[in-house]
Parts: structure tokens; C-alpha cells; sequence
């Protein structure tokens, strides 16, 4: 049996902010008190450190099989404990693609022996795999992922009766990359017309319109209602689309949900003059208009949770032409960072950074006993303190890719201590090997 005790930090959880003690005791929570006097295995002094919740990242792609040059569950989970992210759902678009019950078995086989952080895997969904997708446990996996834009290898899901069908009779959260692929194919050919194979990295915004990312969004939102499907789209990143989106009911009544990702409540299409294709990703940066109506939707409920669509790739793949370079970049290492950077510019609190980050991801997935910090629930914590200002740099990055669009910026707060399901995995600046993650199970 092994306890931790964190004596004195301030804790943000369930809109409050308090200092109390917290028990650890075999994984989980077994107490939180102003005073607790026990002694335990380790005792953490956090007085003047905050204590959050774990976060659950709800959409990465950490490339693991078949693509583990630019990143695999091992390494990529090591850089989301150094940010303070203790839970991670993978994506299927691995190389093979994930759309077998015996590929998906075997992601979470690799996992179990090398993710330093909790798991769980989507079952990916494509034009003719309909009957395989029904056969997902709904108790063991996140959700299934439907592509309804271009994507890696068979996942493109654009037969209108197979997404009927999905939408139809699915058991279990359906989560949507919404973008019109033939929207998209109309501007790349009308700007290939113009200037040939010589795209500059400024006209993807444009490519990847708001038009190709409202139009898809808006046709899933449709079957979503007419089937009374559980559906999640992921990564808006327009101010038009926030408005498909409804903050009349509490989260756990809600039967469409959506999610907003770091880069874009961070960048705009005018950092593409400095970072070019490092910040490349579908779908695109856009407008500060459609950045600030983004981080608005967050505020007031209308978008549910903050995810990083972390998606590495090599720095020789991204400095390739605009055609040629891949979408996708790094960002569950300084996810968090950046959220409470935004924190300090007052722009979003303490409280709703948690709300969006682990309690709503624990409620849109209904995940069993993790997302807050409550007595009987796994100890998934971070420990941050807000005011020790560092700079990211090449020497503290974790990701395989070995790069970040966050480079030379200075955050003002620093993740300090990360645990997972009750081990300490990351301490001030050092990954601590050996405790791998649990899966994650979800309440359905």
C-alpha cells in the first residue's frame, strides 16, 4: 500500500478555490481535509502551489503504430505528464487505420505496457467497416471518429448512407472532424490555377474555409438531431460555427457537444508570416474574430471542452513546401501553459480552465471516477505554480519531433508535479519511469 500526502496547496475544483490537504492512498483519493496528520510514504509541501484536477485530453494522435518516427505512446505520453495532462484518448488514424476490433485491441495492448499516463482509444469508422463499428464495447472505448474531411488512409467518410447509418445506430459518442471535402477541393484547385504548386502557407485559412468547416459542421449537427445521435465535433475553429451550439441545458443533458483546441484560442492566421507551416493544421488557424469568438463560446457554455489535437510530426516533414508539409503540430506539453497564460492576461479563470480541461471531458464521456478531485476517485493531480516564468526551449522538450510553435515564448506559470491514478510521474522537470497509466472506463 502506498500513500502520498500534499500538504497545504491551494486547490481549484468544482468552481471553488480552497486550501485543504489531500490523501492518496493506492491510487485513489481517500481524503481531503483542512488538517490531516498521518504519516505517509511521501508528503508533498504545496503551500503556494495550485492543486488541479487531472486533464483529459480528448483528442490526440500520438502515431503509434506505424508512423513512430514522428512520435509513439511512450514518448508523447511523457511529454502530456510533463504538462499536466494524465489522461489522453488516441485517434485511429494510425498507420494501419484503426477500424478493426483486433487493431483496436492492439493499440491498448501497447498502451498498457508503455503509457505513463491513463488511455483510452477511438474505433475509427470508414465507408464499409459499419457492422465492425457496432461491435465497440461502450464501456472500455471513448467514442468512435469520423472523419468528414480528408484524413489518413480509408478514413474518409463521405457515403451519405454509411452516415446515415452511423449516425443512426450508433451505441455510443460519435466524434466528428467536420470540413466539406469538395468545398476544400474547389478552392485548392482555383488556387492552383492561380499559382500553380507555389501556395504560400497564408492562403490555407482560406483553402480550408470557414465554408468547408460550417457546411460539414451544420450537416452533422442535422443527423445528430434527426437520429438523437450523442454527438462531439471536434476542434472548431470559426466564430460562425460556435452558434450551432446551445448553452440552455447542463452539460449532462446535452446530446450535441463541441470542443475548441489550443492553437486555435492562441494563434491567428497572422502568426502564419513567423511560424509558416509549424502552425499547419486542418482545420486551419483562421481570423482573430473567429479566435476571440471561439474563446467567447468557452466562456458561456456553447463549446465544452479544451483538447490540444496534439499531432506531431518531424521538423524536415513541416519545413517541406505548402503542398507538401504535413498538418498537425505538437501541443500536450504546454497545453496547459498556454491555458494559463490566458489566465494571466484575464482572459478565462482558474475555475473554468478545470471545468473545460477535467470536469466536462469526465461528463461529455462519462468517464468512471476521474476528472475532479472528490474522495473515492482516482488521484489523477497536477500540481502548478503560477508564477515561475520560464521560457520553452529545445533542452525541455519532450516530444519525439523534438519542436514546438511555442518556442522562445515565456509562460508565467510552470507544472510542478503530475500524478497518475496515484503515483507520482513527473517532479519538477523529471519524468519518473516505471507506474504506467490505467485504461479508462466510462458509466453508459
Amino acid at each position: 500500500m502506498s500513500t502520498i500526502l500534499i500538504k497545504s496547496p491551494t486547490i481549484v475544483n468544482e468552481n471553488k478555490i480552497f486550501v485543504a490537504d489531500v490523501l492518496v492512498k493506492d491510487g485513489f483519493i481517500v481524503q481531503i481535509d483542512a488538517q490531516i496528520d498521518v504519516k505517509a510514504d511521501q508528503e508533498i509541501n504545496a503551500e503556494g502551489l495550485h492543486l488541479f484536477p487531472g486533464f483529459i485530453d480528448d483528442q490526440v494522435h500520438f502515431r503509434e503504430p506505424g508512423l513512430t518516427h514522428k512520435g509513439n505512446i511512450y514518448t508523447e505520453s511523457r511529454a502530456a505528464v510533463a504538462g499536466g495532462i494524465t489522461s489522453f484518448m488516441e485517434m485511429p488514424n494510425t498507420v494501419p487505420n484503426t477500424l478493426t476490433q483486433k487493431l483496436l485491441a492492439d493499440k491498448y495492448k501497447i498502451a498498457s505496457e508503455n503509457a505513463l499516463a491513463n488511455y483510452s482509444f477511438y474505433m475509427g469508422a470508414s465507408n464499409d467497416n459499419l457492422e465492425e463499428v457496432l461491435r465497440t464495447d461502450v464501456n472500455n472505448v471513448c467514442g468512435i471518429k469520423v472523419f468528414m474531411g480528408s484524413s489518413t488512409g480509408n478514413m474518409l467518410v463521405d457515403n451519405p448512407r454509411t452516415l446515415e447509418n452511423l449516425f443512426e445506430r450508433s451505441p455510443m459518442l460519435i466524434a466528428t472532424h467536420c470540413e466539406d471535402e469538395a468545398t476544400i477541393k474547389k478552392n485548392l484547385d482555383y488556387y492552383k490555377y492561380l499559382l500553380g504548386e507555389e501556395i504560400p502557407i497564408g492562403l490555407h485559412p482560406k483553402i480550408r474555409s470557414e465554408e468547408a468547416c460550417y457546411l460539414s459542421s451544420s450537416m452533422a449537427v442535422k443527423l445528430a438531431k434527426r437520429h438523437n445521435t450523442r454527438l462531439h465535433i471536434l476542434h472548431i475553429s470559426t466564430e460562425k460555427e460556435t452558434h450551432l451550439f446551445s448553452n440552455s441545458v447542463p452539460l449532462d443533458q446535452k446530446r450535441i457537444t463541441a470542443e475548441a483546441c489550443i492553437h486555435h484560442l492562441w494563434f491567428t492566421e497572422n502568426d502564419y508570416k513567423t511560424l509558416g507551416n509549424l502552425i499547419k493544421w486542418n482545420p486551419a488557424i483562421k481570423t482573430t474574430q473567429d479566435r476571440d469568438g471561439i474563446l467567447k463560446a468557452l466562456l458561456d457554455d456553447s463549446i465544452d471542452v479544451v483538447a490540444t489535437d496534439h499531432a506531431p510530426h518531424t521538423i524536415d516533414e513541416k519545413t517541406k513546401s505548402y503542398m507538401q508539409a504535413p498538418s498537425g503540430g505538437p501541443l500536450v506539453q504546454h497545453a496547459l501553459p498556454a491555458l494559463l497564460e490566458l489566465y494571466h492576461q484575464g482572459k478565462i479563470s482558474l475555475e473554468k480552465i478545470v471545468e473545460k480541461m477535467a470536469h466536462n471531458v469526465a461528463i461529455c464521456f462519462q468517464i468512471e471516477k476521474r476528472g475532479y478531485i472528490r474522495e473515492g476517485y482516482w488521484a489523477d493531480l497536477v500540481l502548478a505554480d503560477l508564477n515561475k516564468p520560464w521560457k520553452v526551449a529545445k533542452v525541455n522538450l519532450l516530444y519525439k519531433c523534438n519542436w514546438s510553435p511555442f518556442e522562445g515564448v515565456v509562460f508565467q506559470s510552470k507544472i510542478e508535479k503530475t500524478i497518475v491514478s496515484g503515483n507520482l510521474v513527473y517532479d519538477n522537470g523529471e519524468i519518473i519511469e516505471g507506474k504506467n497509466g490505467k485504461r479508462l472506463s466510462f458509466i453508459r
